[in-house]
């Protein structure tokens, strides 16, 4: 389904997804669940993402934000599911955003009410002599320590294929935020299917006590389950509405 062009919030690229996939216990994510919506499942595991990507030629209603158009986020995401008139929505909840900008974080807080904070933020790749992409870095400083989210492929980007982890992980075109008065916003993601490169190795060197809080650190400190990169391609963003709930 794709939404009149009238309610469109945001065109952008999202290029170089490093995906980070951590099974959890779905206990510490149901005060993030939005009403409406329930938990979604990897052939019966929760899984948690840490997702480091580059927001490119960003443009908010259509227009071009000086200095604010190419950008880092690093963000905390969980999968749930809300049944409509045409059948599952398979979406993302956020449980926090990390971005290098004070007025992109003040952006997403008033229109879908995000947990996005500002933070300093770098980013680095690096390709092969054949112009493969072989590392990709993300680097953030929050209380005075600098976390890092790298992945070194292997291979090379291949589309996901049907039914897979990739899948899952990839193919949500839904977002979900929980309201300040307890409602819940929904909003639609376009994008075409992306291709992904698989990790030889993958880092998340972060404090993730202070920045996520400790029943988060308690798995995130775990080997991850998958971790892979996306190449990742236009986006478009929608205006979010409100949920009618019984």
């Amino acid at each position: 389904m794709s939404e009149s062009p009238s309610r469109k919030f945001l065109t952008a690229e999202w290029r170089h997804l490093v995906m980070l996939n951590y099974e959890v216990d779905p206990a510490i994510l149901r005060p993030f669940v939005p009403p409406g919506t329930e938990l979604d499942q990897w052939q019966g595991t929760t899984l948690v993402s840490i997702v480091g990507f580059l927001f490119l030629n960003t443009r908010v209603r259509g227009m071009f934000i000086p200095f604010h158009s190419n950008f880092e986020e690093v963000n905390l995401r969980f999968y749930v599911r809300r049944k409509s008139n045409d059948g599952w929505r398979r979406a993302v909840v956020f449980v926090k955003e990390l971005v290098p900008r004070l007025a992109i974080a003040w952006t997403a807080r008033v229109f879908y009410n995000e947990n996005y904070i500002a933070v300093p933020m770098r980013h680095r790749i690096q390709s092969d002599d054949q112009n493969v992409i072989r590392t990709v870095s993300y680097y953030w400083t929050f209380k005075g320590h600098e976390n890092r989210l790298e992945i070194r492929t292997k291979g090379q980007a291949e589309y996901v294929p049907e039914g897979s982890l990739e899948e899952f992980i990839t193919e949500h075109y839904w977002g979900y935020a929980l309201q300040r008065d307890g409602g819940t916003v929904e909003y639609q993601v376009e994008h075409p299917r992306w291709r992904v490169m698989q990790a030889e190795s993958a880092t998340f060197d972060c404090d993730v006590k202070s920045l996520y809080g400790e029943d988060f650190a308690r798995f995130l400190n775990r080997t991850p389950v998958s971790a892979f990169l996306a190449d990742g391609s236009a986006v478009t963003v929608y205006k979010g509405t409100r949920l009618v709930l019984p």
